[in-house]
Order: C-alpha cells, then sequence, then structure tokens
C-alpha cells in the first residue's frame, strides 16, 4: 500500500488513488509540464500507461495541472479578506465573493460564521479600498479586514507527496526559478496565461494556435517566463482523497526578527501546504492538513509550540471550499 508523509508518524492514504496515481501527482507536482515520456522514463513503464492514467484522473475531475502566476511578479497584491457574518448569510456572501474574477480562493470557516479569501488587486491602484468598498454591504456582515499577503515561505510548485525517491525527485526538477523584476505583461501573455490557468498541460501546437504565435516563439516564451518566476505550475486535487480530511487555518502573532525563523520552520512541516507573512493584527498564516482533530491537536501542541517567539494563535477550522483557483 502507498503512503502519505506526515514527518514522523506515517498514514494510510484514500482508496481514491493508488501507488501509481500518487507516483505521477507527485511527478507533475516537482514539473507540471514534465512530458509524459519523461514521467514514464523516471517510472520506469510506458509512455502510453502514464498518459492514459493521466487522462483518467483528469476526465474524472480528480487532478488538474494549472498554471499559476507570482502576483509580485506581475503587479499584483495578494489580500486575505476576512468577513465575518450572521451564519444565514454566510454562504450567499462567499458565493458572491467566488464569482468575483479577483479572487482566488474563497472558504467559509468558523462553523460557517466567517468567510476568508485572497483577492488579487493591482499596486497600481489604493487595492484595500477598492476590494473592500466591492465587498457585499449588508447589515448580516459584523467586520471586515484585509491583510496584505508579504512573502510566501511555503506554497506554489511544491508538494507534499512522497510517493517518488529523491532519485526520481532530481530527474524530473527542472532549474530553480530565479529571483526577477516585476513583468509587464501584453494582451497575449494574458491570454496565454488564462489558457495554462485551464489547463496547464495544453500543448504548445494548441497554444500556438489559440493565441496566434508561432510555436518556436511561444516554446521560448513559455521558458522565460518560468524562469522568471513569473509563471509556475500546481496540482489541484481534493487533500480528503489522501485521509486529510481535518483543513484549519492557522493565524500566529510573532516577534518581528523571529518571523523568518517562524516562517521557514512552518514551511518544513509536512502538514502545511502553504504559508506566508502577512500584515495584520497576526503577521504568519498557515493553511493546516491534518487527519483528523486529534491530529490536529498533536500538532499544535508539539510542532507549533516549538516555534519561535509565538505570542498568539488563533485557529479557524474550513468549513467548505467555495472556490479554489
Amino acid at each position: 500500500m502507498a503512503i502519505f508523509d506526515v514527518g514522523r508518524p506515517v498514514v494510510a492514504v484514500s482508496v481514491m488513488f493508488d501507488e501509481f496515481d500518487l507516483k505521477i501527482i507527485h511527478a507533475l507536482q516537482v514539473d507540471g509540464r514534465a512530458p509524459f515520456s519523461k514521467i514514464a522514463g523516471v517510472l520506469g513503464v510506458s509512455d502510453q500507461t502514464v498518459a492514459r492514467r493521466y487522462a483518467s484522473l483528469r476526465s474524472a475531475k480528480k487532478i488538474r495541472v494549472t498554471g499559476r502566476t507570482d502576483p509580485a511578479r506581475v503587479g499584483e497584491v495578494a489580500w486575505f479578506v476576512r468577513v465575518r457574518c450572521t451564519p444565514d448569510a454566510a454562504r450567499a456572501i462567499g458565493e458572491t465573493l467566488a464569482r468575483r474574477p479577483d479572487t482566488s480562493w474563497v472558504k467559509l470557516t468558523s462553523g460557517g460564521t466567517e468567510i476568508v479569501a485572497i483577492v488579487r488587486a493591482p499596486t497600481s491602484h489604493d487595492s484595500e479600498t477598492l476590494l473592500l468598498g466591492k465587498l457585499p454591504r449588508t447589515p448580516r456582515v459584523t467586520n471586515v479586514s484585509a491583510n496584505c499577503l508579504l512573502h510566501m515561505f511555503f506554497g506554489g510548485p511544491q508538494g507534499f507527496i512522497n510517493a517518488l525517491s529523491p532519485e526520481q525527485v532530481a530527474q524530473l526538477e527542472s532549474p530553480r526559478a530565479a529571483d526577477g523584476p516585476q513583468v509587464d505583461l501584453d494582451d497575449g501573455d494574458k491570454q496565454l496565461l488564462a489558457l495554462l490557468h485551464r489547463d496547464g498541460r495544453t500543448d504548445v501546437t494548441a497554444l500556438a494556435t489559440a493565441t496566434g504565435r508561432p510555436a518556436t516563439t511561444l516554446r521560448r516564451h513559455l521558458a522565460d517566463l518560468r524562469a522568471s518566476g513569473v509563471l509556475y505550475f500546481d496540482v489541484d486535487f481534493d487533500y480528503r482523497s489522501l485521509g486529510m480530511a481535518n483543513q484549519t487555518m492557522l493565524w500566529l502573532s510573532v516577534a518581528p526578527d523571529q518571523m523568518v525563523a517562524a516562517g521557514q520552520a512552518l514551511a518544513a512541516h509536512p502538514e502545511v501546504p502553504f504559508a506566508a507573512a502577512t500584515t495584520g493584527s497576526t503577521n504568519l498564516f498557515a493553511s493546516v492538513l491534518c487527519p483528523d482533530p486529534s491530529a490536529l491537536y498533536t500538532y499544535l501542541t508539539t510542532k507549533v509550540a516549538t516555534l519561535p517567539s509565538v505570542q498568539r494563535m488563533e485557529t479557524t477550522p474550513v468549513v467548505q471550499t467555495l472556490k479554489n483557483l
């Protein structure tokens, strides 16, 4: 049986993904656009076997490779928006936020009394004022706050399925994206990125046809976007398929001189698929995945308890995901 590595303890995965599925998912987390022939060579199977299994997982909507952009590289700021409201209003307000094109994900938390969303806004405007002004106006909203995402310690292309050996991962890895300046995207770039967001494995020929660019030019441009860190690829799937039924948002207040150390420590926890520094009354955020409340308790009282200079901790369990892009 395949296993899901969460640090020292080992948890069996759900029957939705078998061992071969997890190897493909892990390979795609390492490089979402790796050719099937390359993945097949690493796994020791035929190209057709990998292609058929991926097509099956994709058509069943169990996984999706998606192209994403780094907000800082494309002139945007990401905000955590928290909307507290009465329970009867939460779903309607959350669905309204989910329909907005500038929201990346929207989740119901805290027993259905709060909505948390990530909103991306241009840096050239008063982002916080604009996004808060567009929120639904109703007396059933009791509080709204917006915290700017300052730095990602973990997230994006990384994953925490450990189905491949370190040697196999090394064969699939591409050079790390270099830190670079902000990039001005033209309309063609935006069209290209929108296509890759819908399906990160769209082949170059189809992308060239859709954008009207020569395939050779587009292939070089795609490589440049990845090398500069503007574009990366991630694999979307329901982590409950791995037995991780408990998703919790963790908001920490850490002494400023320990923010980097605490953020890097969070990034090393297999339970954390995403961690970031933010503005606001708390300055570190983490999304935490555990099998059940008991495992979450163990995580909080062991690993989180050892983080340096934590002055305050707030946990908000996720009830439902309304949007995840």
